[in-house]
């Protein structure tokens, strides 16, 4: 295990919590916010506070005198770059990525525009499809099944498989509802997985790699909120050759991305080649979240993981 940054951020320092927000992750950034909260106030952390993020929230940071933010955010002003903009006008650390890394990998086609030029990370075939475009003649180069994602939303949101053609219109409406751009990829039959990217002591390392046995067809909301409708495995069943790979290839779209202290990288892997899905630069943080999972199964509890993450604020300074 790597060595993690402690007490590297003074303990009496005033710290806001965020959480909330006005995406449709509202409910899930609580959970997120809250159990971040607590770690905080158990590690001693007693000037941290949890703070509900609305309309207003530039004038709770100005007045709240804060010395850093812990973003626990997620979703649309929360990790595509705005609450970070806010965050870097009123020149308060944060953590996690910054205006530009948070922004790029909120949307899902640009984070495939980056990754593509690496030719060592592999990327599922898709198509990025805007308003006014013809649906059907965009995709007619790919193969069914297919799999409909808004490009900007997470937690699954909007997100549908596509089995033939005559279903997929209804798809990108319901896509559509979230976003106004839509990324359409072919579906793969493979093993759903994730892992985290940290900085500690001694650089980026990647966490252990997570697992997903989804008891649904694939990892939907209801799958990754609900107790008992995934099996985690930790560490992944693949070869130590595989792991490797999928590891070397997260912390190389990490820094691709620009990304900053926290980030996790989710994969497909098909006939054992890991495809690069998507890059989440503020990670879930609740009960049921894949980070902790990972980060403990690595002899990281969840108070440290927190406070990895916190002392990754000052690289936002």
């Amino acid at each position: 295990m790597q060595n993690i940054i402690q007490n590297k951020i003074d303990k009496n320092s005033k710290i806001a919590v965020l959480c909330g927000g006005m995406s449709s992750e509202a409910e899930i950034s609580r959970r997120s916010g809250k159990g971040c909260y607590e770690a905080l106030q158990r590690l001693g952390y007693k000037n941290a506070e949890l703070i509900e993020v609305d309309t207003n929230i530039t004038e709770k940071l100005k007045e709240g005198k804060y010395d850093y933010a812990y973003n626990a955010l997620h979703g649309k002003f929360g990790e595509d770059g705005c609450i970070q903009g806010i965050l870097e006008i009123l020149q308060i650390p944060y953590t996690g990525c910054g205006v530009m890394a948070s922004s790029v990998c909120m949307n899902k086609e640009y984070t495939k525009r980056i990754l593509s030029t690496c030719p060592d990370i592999p990327l599922i075939k898709s198509v990025f499809v805007q308003k006014g475009d013809d649906v059907k003649e965009k995709t007619k180069n790919l193969n069914y099944p297919l799999i409909t994602k808004p490009v900007c939303e997470g937690s699954s949101f909007g997100m549908t498989k596509v089995n033939t053609p005559d279903e997929l219109e209804k798809a990108y409406l319901d896509a559509i509802k979230y976003n106004d751009d839509v990324l359409i990829e072919e579906y793969l039959v493979g093993i759903a997985a994730t892992v985290g990217v940290l900085e500690g002591e001694n650089g980026l390392f990647a966490t252990e790699i997570l697992e997903l046995r989804p008891k649904k067809e694939w990892y939907d909301y209801e799958c990754k909120y609900t107790k008992g409708m995934t099996e985690f495995i930790l560490p992944a069943e693949i070869s130590n050759e595989l792991t490797k790979q999928v590891k070397e290839i997260a912390v190389k779209a990490f820094k691709i991305a620009g990304c900053k202290g926290v980030s996790r990288v989710d994969f497909h892997i098909v006939n054992n080649i890991p495809y690069v899905l998507e890059i989440n630069t503020s990670p879930g943080m609740t009960e049921t979240s894949d980070l902790p999972a990972q980060a403990n199964a690595m002899g990281i509890n969840y108070d440290n993981l927190v406070e990895i993450i916190l002392n990754g604020a000052g690289l936002n300074k």
